[in-house]
């Protein structure tokens, strides 16, 4: 069994490195289900409990297959984390939107970060992954990195003026235990921590070898605030695992040549210590030097999303 971190002031603690189920839900190729089977088991089997979804992979695609992996796993026996914000909604085959997924299910997406809105997605969760258990609920790609500032003043509005509200209720009553955000910005974050006090934040490319955006602000803030970060996306959409190869994605596009040229430096580097890039790659959340600095209890150091894109 891997090593185990607490998440905020809750009594929950997760496996070190997780699973992220993005590609299960055919993220960027195909992802046909026995080999989304056989990769759930493969991550078990090296010990990893702590599995993380959403409705957007996949349109739900996610979801299904995750929870016909889990669904004979031991209660208590894992963490999962789903996502809230996006309500799926079944259109006609040939209207079904791409968003980077190959061979979703056939719906699209409605953006609510209401109370109603909120409820209703994890109701939906609950029904798509046939579990009558949720651990952990991110509110998923508010900001302006993903709906641009005007819209994002609506989205904001709707999560301070009630989402917020129903995630504590279902904190409260016990129908999940933790938590936060989940998003690709800091500034989000910052933002949402003024008005909310989060157990978590899964953050996605922004404490990476190629991004330390997180690093000036969100981490001093997350000491103070007790809020564990959950480092997702730290391959920056592949790159950083598959090297400066011909369609190389950063940052869910397209390696820039600039990128290409860092990832090249770090490639060599990595090298001469004998390791591919991946390892330090997914070492570097977890560092010492980052633990002692900004966590002072071991307890309180940040969960670590591996890989989930």
């Amino acid at each position: 069994m891997l090593q185990t971190r607490k998440i905020g002031r809750t009594d929950l603690s997760v496996t070190e490195f997780s699973f992220g189920t993005a590609p299960l839900g055919g993220m960027y190729r195909a992802c046909p289900r026995d080999v989304a089977m056989e990769t759930l088991e493969a991550a078990w089997q090296t010990g990893i409990r702590f599995i993380d979804t959403a409705p957007w992979y996949g349109f739900g695609l996610a979801e299904r297959r995750v929870g016909d992996f889990l669904r004979d796993k031991p209660t208590g026996s894992y963490v999962l984390s789903t996502k809230v914000g996006r309500l799926q909604r079944p259109v006609a085959y040939d209207k079904v939107p791409s968003y980077g997924f190959v061979n979703p299910l056939p719906f699209d997406t409605d953006y609510d970060y209401s109370y109603d809105g909120i409820m209703r997605s994890v109701e939906f969760s609950h029904a798509r992954l046939g579990l009558n258990r949720i651990d952990i609920l991110f509110v998923h790609d508010i900001g302006v990195y993903t709906h641009g500032a005007e819209r994002n003043a609506i989205y904001l509005r709707q999560l301070f003026d009630g989402g917020l509200k129903a995630l504590e209720e279902l904190k409260s009553s016990g129908a999940v235990a933790a938590y936060g955000l989940g998003v690709n910005e800091v500034p989000v974050c910052l933002d949402v921590m003024r008005e909310a006090d989060l157990d978590c934040i899964l953050l996605a490319g922004r404490y990476t070898l190629l991004d330390r955006t997180a690093e000036a602000e969100l981490l001093p803030l997350c000491e103070k605030k007790q809020t564990s970060l959950v480092i997702g996306g730290v391959f920056n959409s592949g790159i950083l695992a598959t090297g400066p190869v011909e369609g190389a994605h950063f940052d869910y596009m397209p390696a820039t040549p600039d990128v290409l040229e860092k990832v090249t430096a770090m490639e060599t580097i990595a090298a001469t210590q004998g390791s591919p890039l991946a390892q330090p790659a997914i070492q570097f959340p977890c560092s010492i030097r980052w633990s002692h600095r900004f966590f002072s209890a071991p307890q309180n150091r940040p969960a670590f999303c591996a890989i989930w894109n």
